[in-house]
């Protein structure tokens, strides 16, 4: 769905809304436009949420978030996986069905169309989970650059209503309504089973919050939306649930250092500066941005991601400036602010390779002073590890 707004400017612009829109207005959510898209960013704090609270739900316990302006395309055909392959930097020939994997789409230059989840769901089909912000230009793009290939390449992202259920006890929320059983189903893989009554729904456990959870698919009509998300909390009552909206999802992927678009990656960072190289690779024979990925590697990086832990009193924000020293600027926070769970302040840094160290001291330019900061490890939260 989607709404036409007029800017200040007199530009019109069309908001788009997922199905469940109005059940985050009748639930009393912030609204924000994000990426064209009227999403909610946090729910009251008279429903027990609020951006700190929704995240601490997610380590602690469980929330659910709508995810539906991410889009979906399908490839489907006899060459389906060579396409794939042909587009993705993920060696996608190691998938079984029932398999997803983190990839990106790559520009000849080696840098990024956008980062990607690649679900197997068949023999010869292939579902690609992409960005919000990106839809249009990535089913162009992955559709022009697999016309060689014998495969149907579909865009599904309307045709879906996405809710990410994440925490803790996600598995145990979501297996109240399904018959599938979802303890069989491993981290980056998906089964399909009857979802609150319907048939042959598909959950992936994946998420964007280094927290374990799944991602669920059901139809995009307002009516089935609206009744599975409140089956949903009423089911996870009992675990805490909460609705989150996208100001704890940003502050849940960052404490995971998860990459996102126009931040970490994007049409001017290439894989090895972004350390997603572990995710490429380049032992595949061809694939669009090898040859270039190549070609860096052997020139080395002028700069790379690291972590950034404030050690004075301040927050590092998006684009602030980072500064050696003797306040030089070497250079810039790709994403920051107060880490809810670890309460710290952190940060995601492009600086050159010889302040990459950890241990290494710069600092962040706050309201014009220089704020001290340190690199450390990334990333800055890891889920526990089971114990049984």
């Amino acid at each position: 769905m989607s709404s036409v707004e007029t800017t200040p400017t007199g530009i019109t612009t069309a908001i788009r809304k997922t199905a469940l829109n109005a059940v985050h207005r009748q639930m009393g959510a912030k609204m924000v436009e994000f990426n064209g898209w009227d999403m909610p960013v946090e729910y009251p704090a008279a429903i027990g949420c609020g951006i700190i609270n929704e995240h601490m739900a997610v380590r602690t316990g469980v929330g659910i978030f709508d995810v539906s302006h991410m889009g979906d395309i399908r490839l489907a055909g006899p060459q389906a996986l060579a396409a794939v392959q042909h587009i993705s930097m993920n060696d996608a020939s190691r998938l079984a069905v029932g398999q997803a994997q983190y990839s990106a789409l790559l520009y000849p230059e080696g840098t990024f169309v956008d980062d990607v989840i690649v679900h197997r769901l068949g023999g010869d089909e292939y579902l690609l989970v992409i960005n919000a912000g990106t839809r249009e230009k990535d089913f162009s793009w992955v559709r022009d650059n697999t016309r060689q290939f014998d495969c149907a390449v579909e865009n599904l992202s309307d045709d879906f209503t996405q809710i990410a259920i994440q925490g803790p006890k996600a598995v145990n929320l979501l297996q109240k309504l399904t018959d599938a059983d979802l303890s069989a189903v491993k981290f980056y893989w998906v089964t399909r089973g009857t979802l609150c009554g319907l048939n042959n729904s598909l959950m992936g456990r994946t998420g964007y919050t280094a927290e374990d959870g799944f991602e669920i698919y059901v139809p995009a009509d307002e009516a089935t939306s609206a009744r599975v998300w409140y089956e949903i909390l009423a089911a996870g009552k009992e675990f805490g649930c909460v609705p989150c909206g996208l100001g704890a999802r940003n502050t849940l992927r960052l404490e995971g250092a998860l990459s996102l678009y126009g931040h970490e990656i994007s049409d001017t960072i290439n894989v090895w500066e972004a350390r997603l190289d572990r995710f490429s690779k380049m032992e595949k024979p061809e694939f669009v941005g090898r040859a270039a990925l190549e070609k860096a590697k052997a020139a080395g990086v002028k700069r790379t991601l690291v972590g950034l832990e404030m050690t004075e009193r301040g927050i590092a924000r998006d684009g602030y400036k980072v500064l050696d020293g003797s306040g030089r600027e070497i250079g810039y926070v790709t994403s920051g602010s107060p880490a809810p769970f670890l309460k710290k302040n952190i940060a995601l840094s492009y600086v050159p390779p010889e302040f990459a160290a950890v241990g290494a001291g710069v600092k962040v330019e706050v309201r014009g002073q220089g704020v001290g900061a340190v690199v450390v490890p990334t990333p800055f939260y890891k889920r526990p590890k089971k114990t049984s």
